[in-house]
């Protein structure tokens, strides 16, 4: 793993003899607003030395990322790189080849189905482009979760339904099908959902995409709060590197198979490593290649020698 220069690089919290004074606890501030971070550090969620591939094909080599209570944290880098199968790894949907991806004291990828589901009850999961259901109504989509994993009364489910929507700014948009509200207004209904049962760990996928300059702002001031309000811990997979940096506490850098940097939104900035500065900047030209790995235009259109 390649690092930031040492004057760039954040210790992490395991690091550091004084969680108070490491960047990584500083907080956030979003539209001017200051967001302090917990006292408790301590940690919720650790993938220790994981190796995942699709078949013969190796995405992820050594991963090894820490997430403390409190915190927003950001999982950056290009398309392909292993983002989206980090988050896969943690929901349980996928198995490490090697390493472990502890859940609290939980081991997640040695759970029964039981207890998978057990650990899921505490993980709230923003989908791309939310992944509502398409015949049900935005109370129901609500709903759901709390039917499906508790036994609570309708009456007190509606009102849990209404103070989530409500946080979300759409209690009046309750009786609506999704097909009749804008992406923004189903990103926020999808995300109440998420946070229906108050899980410890909130996962995004994509967050931002698609959204239009309001409703992404929107959307990243509701995250932050959520998080804040919940004492959560929320995990962030986007490309938006503006609203991302502006709510994340700390971010990880995935090229490569692996973490190719890691610091505070602020550290990644300044850095001058040629593969962050290319994805901030968003420059053509760099580390990450346009052409997918393959054989050379000659050997596949038979040029300059047998077919």
């Amino acid at each position: 793993m390649s690092k930031i220069p040492k004057k760039e690089v954040v210790k992490q919290p395991r690091q550091s003899t004084d969680c108070a004074q490491a960047p990584y606890n500083s907080g956030s501030c979003v539209n001017g607003i200051s967001y302090p971070v917990p006292a408790s550090f301590e940690t919720l969620l650790e993938l220790r030395d994981v190796d995942f591939g699709y078949g013969d094909r190796l995405v992820l080599s050594n991963l090894n990322m820490r997430f403390t209570r409190g915190q927003v944290v950001a999982v950056m880098g290009g398309s392909g790189c292993g983002k989206t199968t980090t988050l896969r790894l943690i929901g349980g949907l996928v198995k490490a080849s090697r390493g472990q991806v502890m859940f609290g004291d939980q081991d997640v990828g040695k759970q029964t189905r039981e207890g998978l589901y057990g650990l899921r009850r505490r993980m709230g999961m923003l989908f791309q482009f939310g992944a509502l259901f398409t015949d049900q109504t935005v109370y129901e989509n609500v709903a759901f979760p709390l039917r499906e994993h508790t036994d609570l009364p309708e009456e007190l489910i509606r009102d849990l339904v209404l103070m989530k929507l409500n946080a979300v700014g759409l209690r009046g948009a309750r009786d609506f099908a999704p097909s009749g509200i804008s992406g923004g207004m189903a990103r926020r209904v999808a995300l109440a959902r998420a946070s229906a049962l108050d899980p410890e760990l909130m996962m995004y996928d994509e967050p931002f995409a698609g959204l239009d300059p309001i409703s992404l702002g929107i959307t990243a001031k509701l995250i932050r709060t959520l998080n804040d309000a919940l004492g959560a811990t929320s995990i962030i997979v986007s490309h938006d590197v503006p609203e991302t940096f502006s709510i994340a506490d700390y971010v990880y850098f995935v090229a490569n198979g692996g973490i190719h940097v890691e610091g505070t939104p602020a550290e990644l900035r300044a850095s001058q490593d040629p593969t962050v500065r290319q994805f901030i900047d968003g420059t053509p030209d760099g580390p990450f290649k346009f052409h997918y790995a393959s054989e050379s235009l000659a050997a596949d259109f038979g040029i300059g020698g047998q077919a």
